[in-house]
């Protein structure tokens, strides 16, 4: 626990820093080169600045010990945070469609922009890829949906650079300065989708869901591999930030000495938790055989996995 929580502080920290230098200079250099697209990159990449400190902050949360109110832990704040943080980027989506499509409705003058905006949009996409790789590689490395979220928004950053680079070297070729505020529209509604997808991926989570269905097949097939044991029903799972909450249900002969089931049960949740990754906890419920109802209102079975 601590050295995770090491490693999101530390990215955090490195995110913060990385995303604060590239937006105050996106910034700057797209109000003096008077580039709309610059100016919008630059403003999403200080949306990533209040990720990174959202993260930063979360972290610290997520290493705290169970207390008698969250018996669970914290580990949930990582979810939790990672919701904000799609209504951080939708906010900044729709502010920066607005501000560009007020420009572009009422025929505002401007003039080319600064070849300065070329240069530093080139320093900004070679600058992000490094971030977004560092991000989703301890991402991954963690199981953090926070940390991968946020390398997934600064890989769109990449793909929102590249789009401005575009944008800039057709509005220099064609001399039309129209052309830059057109490719910031792209931008913003780039920017609003990717919120939309972190929000969904984040409410399966929060809606005590498994983004893996593959899980239930895993837990099953590790059941199976126990002698004696029989019919996994009830199988439920859902996730406290990277972990897994597994309850199940099995089916033992019913005249076996209680100390022989617990050392079967025992025996299903070591199967279950070398066949998946990052288990919290498991509950093992045991019944003696035929006793399974054919109709189960909760949880998972043989014959309705997916």
């Amino acid at each position: 626990m601590d050295s995770r929580k090491q490693i999101l502080v530390r990215t955090s920290l490195i995110s913060v820093i990385g995303n604060s230098l590239l937006s105050l200079l996106k910034i700057v250099v797209g109000i003096i080169a008077g580039s709309m697209a610059v100016l919008g990159d630059g403003i999403d990449s200080a949306t990533d600045v209040i990720i990174s400190l959202v993260t930063l902050f979360t972290a610290r949360i997520i290493s705290r010990p169970p207390t008698t109110k969250y018996a669970y832990g914290f580990e949930k704040a990582d979810t939790v945070a990672t919701k904000i943080l799609s209504f951080v980027i939708f906010f900044a989506g729709v502010q920066m469609l607005i501000s560009i499509g007020k420009g572009i409705l009422f025929s505002e003058v401007r003039e080319l922009p600064s070849p300065a905006a070329i240069y530093v949009t080139l320093f900004s996409i070679f600058g992000k890829l490094l971030l977004a790789a560092y991000q989703f590689r301890q991402g991954k490395r963690v199981n953090s949906s926070m940390l991968i979220a946020n390398a997934k928004n600064m890989r769109n950053d990449v793909l929102i650079s590249s789009g401005v680079l575009l944008g800039l070297v057709f509005t220099f070729v064609f001399k039309l300065p129209i052309l830059d505020s057109i490719t910031g529209l792209f931008i913003s509604f780039f920017i609003i989708r990717t919120s939309i997808e972190i929000f969904l991926d984040t409410s399966v989570v929060l809606m005590d869901g498994v983004k893996d269905t593959s899980v239930y097949q895993r837990i099953i097939d590790a059941v199976e591999q126990v002698p004696n044991v029989s019919n996994p029903h009830r199988i439920r799972s859902r996730q406290l930030g990277n972990m897994y909450m597994i309850s199940l249900d099995i089916e033992v002969n019913g005249d076996l000495p209680l100390y022989k089931a617990h050392e079967l049960a025992q025996e299903v949740e070591e199967k279950i938790k070398r066949s998946v990754d990052n288990v919290y906890d498991i509950v093992v419920h045991i019944e003696p055989k035929g006793t399974c109802q054919t109709e189960e209102k909760f949880g998972i079975n043989k014959t309705n996995i997916e």
